[in-house]
């Protein structure tokens, strides 16, 4: 090829590149001219990769997860007597009988605490947070559909902040227990619950961490408590407590419980109790009234250079459960445990830390057996103990469902003998329900304990739940004062008529 033909070569191949150039351009490049915003965005390189034709892939579609989810979470409200009460002017009754201060026919002050719950079941069961019910009078349930139903606690278990609530319904949306075991760090998570009382919402994240404790659950009974969160940065706010955390299966994998914040709102990260654990307490509380906690016995520390400083050892692994001491008549110690001991597995599975054994112990129930593995002066071993209850026992201990009484909408049980002797009261009737319009209307409230009924005959002491019934029944038709006192001490008194 001659140098003619080259540079004229080079020179049509210069204007075609030219050509191709400005033919692009006009067509990516929105003109000023352009009609209508639809053209601009039309002429958008982004547009053409976000058009009709594109589709988000399915495993990172939050869609499908929160449509399955959303109706099957609650909004939970509880109704908490306040101890402060009004004092007010006795009037000729109270004069006359010696009564306590009315306190104006409101009663004490009423405060109300809002959360999130979850539907487990399509015939009601609900799980929540124990810190979301715990000493309410009321719990009120709203459903995604607006409807409302009153919820009976079935139990509660303030060593996990959880609770079971049920509420009469049948044919409910509800949440599948997922495996918290199988979800991974780094995992796509929503967040579904109520906070700031804004119904029904959802938020997305990913777990952060796994087997987290925070150190909140103190001053729990024989210091049980079990904090072992799955830590996620979804936003979590007040009122999510006791919501839902799923994946992108829709299924539960945690109860959100806490937040990392030094104001009260989100900061950044939010902690949610494991559906293993859930499932487990939840099961127990359906069955026993109260949860059966099997436990090794032993007092136990992380593995830290910060531990091995001060005991002036070396250990032979940097991750395990250190066993600082074996408690006398303990499954650890049937089992040959010693102090020194590092525990790094259970059944199986690796224990890290505290917070990894502590959760895999509650998972099971006194009488349970697990094989631990551990390491004594450099060598590994392994050894089955059978768990035990705090009395030292396998017994599974079953609570009494306290048996209720009903007349014209007021539902009753009797006192605790616990409540009893911190209130210093004999006898009397609780009240668990009110549904009767007149009852309503006078004043009765749940949580209330009627301790005496005055009517034109006298006064009269109330024994039990079942003594205050025969004595609403033999004063049927009449106007009666009803006398007594709330949990926390606080006296009051009301007027209804027994129609």
């Amino acid at each position: 090829m001659s140098k003619r033909q080259f540079f004229l070569g080079m020179l049509l191949a210069s204007m075609i590149g030219g050509i191709v150039a400005l033919a692009g351009v006009s067509f990516l490049v929105p003109t000023q001219n352009a009609g209508s915003f639809d053209e601009k965005q039309q002429a958008s390189f982004v547009n053409m990769l976000s058009g009709k034709d594109f589709t988000i892939p399915d495993g990172i579609n939050f869609v499908a997860s929160a449509q399955a989810v959303t109706p099957a979470v609650v909004h939970v409200k509880s109704q908490i007597t306040y101890s402060e009460g009004g004092g007010g002017q006795r009037d000729p009754l109270q004069e006359f009988f010696g009564l306590p201060p009315r306190g104006g026919q409101e009663g004490p002050p009423q405060g109300m605490s809002s959360g999130s719950g979850v539907i487990i079941s399509s015939d009601g069961f609900i799980v929540t947070n124990n810190h979301v019910v715990e000493g309410a009078n009321t719990v009120e349930i709203s459903l995604e559909n607006n409807k409302r139903f009153t919820a009976t606690v079935v139990g509660t278990d303030p060593s996990t902040d959880l609770a079971l609530l049920k509420i009469e319904a049948t044919d409910l949306p509800f949440v599948r227990f997922g495996d918290s075991d199988k979800t991974q760090v780094g995992e796509w998570v929503l967040a579904v619950g109520n906070p700031f009382d804004l119904n029904s919402t959802v938020t997305a994240g990913i777990i952060s961490a796994k087997a987290r404790n925070i150190n909140i659950l103190r001053d729990v009974e024989n210091n049980l408590q079990v904090e072992s969160f799955l830590q996620t940065d979804a936003v979590v706010n007040p009122g999510n407590s006791g919501g839902a955390l799923v994946n992108l299966a829709g299924e539960l994998i945690g109860i959100n419980t806490a937040i990392a914040s030094t104001t009260g709102t989100f900061a950044g990260y939010s902690f949610a109790v494991p559906s293993t654990l859930v499932k487990k307490v939840m099961d127990d509380l359906m069955k026993f009234g109260t949860v059966q906690r099997g436990l090794l016995g032993v007092n136990i520390q992380n593995v830290s250079p910060e531990l091995a400083d001060y005991l002036k050892k070396e250990f032979p692994v940097n991750q395990g459960v250190y066993v600082g001491g074996v408690n006398d008549n303990s499954g650890g110690k049937e089992a040959g445990l010693k102090e020194g001991d590092i525990i790094i597995g259970v059944d199986g599975k690796v224990t890290n830390n505290v917070s990894n054994l502590q959760e895999m112990v509650a998972r099971k129930r006194p009488g349970d057996k697990v094989e631990v593995e551990y390491i004594r002066e450099g060598k590994t071993y392994k050894t089955t103990a059978t768990l035990k209850n705090f009395a030292g026992d396998t017994k599974i201990v079953k609570k009494e469902i306290p048996k209720r009484f009903e007349f014209g909408g007021l539902v009753v049980e009797d006192v605790k003998p616990t409540i009893k002797e911190q209130l210093e009261i004999s006898g009397g009737a609780l009240i668990t329900s009110v549904e009767g319009n007149n009852w309503r209307e006078a004043g009765a409230k749940n949580g209330f304990i009627i301790t005496s009924i005055i009517s034109n005959d006298g006064r009269i002491r109330i024994a039990s739940a079942q003594n205050l019934i025969e004595v609403l029944e033999d004063k049927s038709g009449e106007e009666v004062v009803v006398l007594g006192m709330f949990q926390d001490g606080t006296e009051y008194y009301f007027e209804v008529n027994l129609d």
